[in-house]
């Protein structure tokens, strides 16, 4: 390691392989705490590359204990988290509509990130039990339409940087992994992503991987389809900036996308949307950015199609089943 941080320091970069056989020792705890925190650092000074940022995915790919949802096609809304901008849990509510519309969702998540409350800690909150029993999620996927990848049950081998990550307390490089790690790897997947850059080398990573993929990034800032302003969309065909009014959408302030600061708040956020009990502004978002995910599965389709589906999805309570049928 030594060497490594010395290279660093010059403002070296490492290559594919080079990033990944870190990732791999770390895992392996072959590094003290003070190595791993000295190497995150570094990428708290500099950007992470495509290439490195590559090989730490190879290494956590490798080491994470695999989905395998036996050629179903499924989806994935997942944002990186990190734009601290403390919204609701937007692509966890749009993952369960996308489900009562009748779509497969492998979502991945974890603890909260740039919220107070993540998608695991709202989940915790409101019963689901965590698994990773290959038999039970593909029950879970049959019964309801979606299941649930905590990440900390899927990536054992990052136990070793869980503490440093603590201590350090601040955004990492392995809020950028997150989302591309998800150990069912599946056919589709819709990012938010907290930076224009990052947006960027998401779909370079996701053109070598061959699978479909939206990506978003709103200009303000977050890491989802706020609809407080205009966005960048990436797809498979398309780079392209859209506005909310471009969505059928009205445009929305920071204010409206308060998602709590407790997991009780949180979960009752949640409770809500999915009764149709939340706010006009909770409506729009979820079903934006479920919208999206289902014309990231249906391209063919007209966006304003999509996002009626999601719109339908919670109006009929399906949405709701679908989680009631997770659930229980």
């Amino acid at each position: 390691m030594k060497q490594i941080l010395s290279r660093l320091y010059e403002h070296e970069r490492l290559s594919r392989e080079e990033a990944r056989e870190v990732l791999l020792n770390i895992s392996r705890g072959q590094y003290n705490h003070m190595q791993v925190a000295s190497f995150i650092t570094v990428y708290q000074m500099r950007s992470v590359s495509i290439q490195e940022l590559q090989g730490f995915r190879d290494a956590l790919l490798e080491l994470c204990i695999p989905v395998n949802l036996n050629g179903t096609e499924a989806i994935d809304i997942v944002g990186t988290g990190g734009d601290s901008k403390n919204t609701f849990n937007v692509s966890t509510l749009s993952s369960v509509v996308v489900a009562g519309a009748g779509y497969k969702v492998a979502k991945h998540g974890s603890y909260g990130v740039s919220s107070a409350v993540g998608s695991s800690n709202v989940l915790m909150a409101l019963g689901y039990e965590f698994t990773n029993d290959q038999e039970q999620l593909k029950r879970q996927l049959d019964r309801s339409n979606i299941c649930f990848l905590h990440a900390p049950l899927f990536h054992p081998a990052m136990k070793e940087v869980v503490p440093v990550r603590k201590q350090l307390g601040v955004k990492t490089f392995f809020n950028m992994l997150g989302p591309l790690v998800n150990p069912a790897q599946p056919s589709h997947q819709l990012f938010g992503t907290f930076s224009l850059e990052l947006a960027r080398m998401y779909q370079y990573i996701m053109q070598e991987t061959g699978r479909r993929y939206a990506i978003v990034y709103s200009l303000d800032g977050y890491d989802e389809v706020s609809l407080t302003g205009p966005f960048k969309l990436r797809t498979n065909e398309r780079d392209v900036i859209l506005t909310p009014g471009d969505l059928g959408k009205p445009q929305l302030t920071q204010a409206d996308l308060y998602g709590g600061e407790t997991e009780e708040e949180a979960a009752a956020i949640f409770r809500n949307v999915l009764n149709n009990e939340g706010s006009p502004a909770q409506f729009e978002v979820v079903t934006a950015n479920a919208g999206l995910a289902i014309h990231c599965l249906k391209p063919g389709s007209s966006l304003e199609d999509c996002i009626e589906e999601a719109k339908e999805s919670l109006r009929s309570k399906r949405a709701l089943q679908a989680f009631q049928n997770l659930v229980n």
